[in-house]
């Protein structure tokens, strides 16, 4: 018996410890929504590209756009141009979008549109990047100003972070004599970039320069420089005036490396012009649509992932368990007086289609006139199996009777009555009739009221949004419940209707 005991306490926790941390994983890790109503942003972008072109040469333009490989998917991504030809490449780990033409002249504009959302399960491919790079010539006052910077940066970092945020630092204290120097009076961040990237290179730190968006609705927007380095296993961002690490999240990476944004032959005067706009869409919703254009297919095992109307009988099915746990709290810890577990449950869900005042009305009427059958049966001294046949057969002419009215008078939610388990109803009846001759009317009556009350109850459980959403978005919650009701089968102790029963031996004992 102790041996029993153990198992079943480590079953129990083992289904709790599962339930808990698959449903864990799904909701901190994948970032699945707990609610049916959370939204994710949608970031609407436009660049738009505006030049003035030649009369008689053919027009080439090229111009950066978003990787898209880690953190953000792309949901839409469009080119619109009038009489121009358009191709997409990847070059060095960039998209770079080539609009051409043979005869165009005077001003053009081009739009690139992208519509983008964060990426629900970030990119699992390993990481690549240089974790070396060759020094970059310098000679003269230069090398000596260079070398004199570095040596507190080495004095005063401990690794490959710190030495790049303390490079940072030191380049951007204009009253430094070596830093002036190296600068040539050109503070800009560019210039910036380069005098950290000399310095880097004589450590053999790699460093790139990458181009990001802020993304920001309704605000004009340029491109903004930031620096990166590889240190073996991930790619670590940098300010390169501040020299604080790490990418803010509002920032989209556009392009890597020290091109200009847009390059053009047969033109001039390119300017480009960023706007953006940002929208909600249901979480799901949107999970499902990256879930598409992502290889991260993390509602591919899900029961997302099933066809539409298969979806909708999980639904149903998934909150069987809900309706069952329901009526085995009222039977075994309150003491509820049912017509077993499962017929409940069954009425519960046949309530879903009368719905629930129009079911209990059905339900009563069809039982009650059941039961009067079932008693002039009992008379004609009729074995079992002929008489639940008399009986069901009575059920389908009385159900077929009622959505007829109904559906003469104009109540239309009388037709739903024909999908009334018809044999759920049938040994309904027969058990309360078994129940009636064995216990009494009483009896009967109590244990009718019971099933009713319990079915009520069940269904107003399985009925609540939230709940539905939650069970069918993070299944792993059933093993849960499975551990609670084997939890509740070694429960022997007094239910509440027991403990009203048994009050005056209580008051006797005191």
């Amino acid at each position: 018996m102790r041996a029993l005991t153990l198992h079943l306490k480590i079953l129990i926790t083992i289904l709790l410890v599962l339930g808990v941390s698959i449903t864990a994983y799904q909701i901190f890790v994948i970032g699945i929504p707990v609610t049916e109503d959370a939204t994710d942003d949608l970031w609407n972008i436009d660049a738009k590209v505006e030049f003035v072109a030649n009369a008689k040469d053919p027009v080439k333009i090229q111009m950066f756009v978003p990787p898209l490989n880690r953190d953000y998917v792309s949901l839409n991504e469009s080119f619109i141009s009038n009489n121009y030809g358009v191709s997409v490449n990847r070059v060095d780990g960039n998209r770079k979008v080539t609009w051409s033409a043979r005869r165009v002249s005077g001003k053009q504009t081009l739009y690139y549109r992208l519509v983008l959302t964060k990426r629900y399960s970030g990119d699992k491919t390993k990481v690549k990047g240089p974790v070396f790079r060759d020094s970059i010539a310098v000679d003269g006052p230069e090398k000596i100003a260079a070398e004199a910077l570095l040596a507190p940066i080495r004095q005063h970092s401990a690794d490959v972070e710190t030495f790049i945020s303390e490079t940072i630092k030191r380049v951007n204290n204009l009253n430094d004599d070596n830093v002036k120097l190296l600068l040539a009076g050109d503070p800009s961040t560019p210039h910036k970039a380069q005098i950290i990237e000399l310095l880097l290179s004589i450590a053999h730190v790699p460093m790139e320069r990458v181009h990001t968006i802020r993304l920001v609705a309704d605000q004009p927007q340029n491109p903004e420089l930031w620096l990166r380095s590889f240190n073996g296993n991930d790619w670590l961002y940098f300010n390169p005036e501040s020299g604080e690490q790490g990418l803010p999240s509002d920032r989209l990476l556009w392009w890597i490396g020290d091109e200009p944004l847009v390059t053009m032959d047969g033109g001039k005067k390119a300017n480009v012009t960023f706007s953006l706009n940002n929208s909600e869409m249901n979480a799901i919703r949107l999970a499902k649509l990256t879930d598409e254009n992502t290889d991260a297919n993390f509602l591919e095992y899900s029961l997302y992932g099933l066809p539409l109307q298969t979806q909708q009988t999980f639904m149903i099915m998934v909150m069987i368990p809900i309706g069952v746990l329901v009526i085995l709290v009222l039977r075994n810890l309150i003491g509820l007086q049912t017509l077993g577990t499962f017929t409940p449950v069954l009425i519960a869900l046949a309530f879903r289609e009368t719905q629930l005042e129009f079911g209990i009305i059905l339900f009563t009427v069809i039982t009650a006139l059941g039961l009067m059958l079932r008693s002039y049966l009992e008379h004609l001294k009729l074995q079992m199996l002929p008489r639940l046949s008399v009986v069901l057969t009575f059920v389908v002419i009385l159900i077929a009777a009622i959505s007829l009215f109904s559906h003469k008078l104009g109540l239309e939610r009388g037709l739903s009555v024909a999908l009334f388990p018809m044999v759920i109803l049938t040994m309904t009846i027969e058990r309360l009739s078994i129940t009636w001759e064995e216990r009494g009317g009483g009896h009967a009556m109590k244990v009718a009221i019971g099933t009713l009350f319990a079915a009520t109850l069940a269904y107003l459980v399985m009925s609540v949004p939230e709940l539905v959403y939650f069970v069918f978005t993070f299944p792993a919650v059933l093993l849960i419940l499975v551990a609670f009701m084997l939890a509740m089968g070694r429960y022997r102790g007094y239910r509440l209707t027991e403990l009203v029963r048994f009050k005056a031996f209580l008051k006797a004992d005191s």
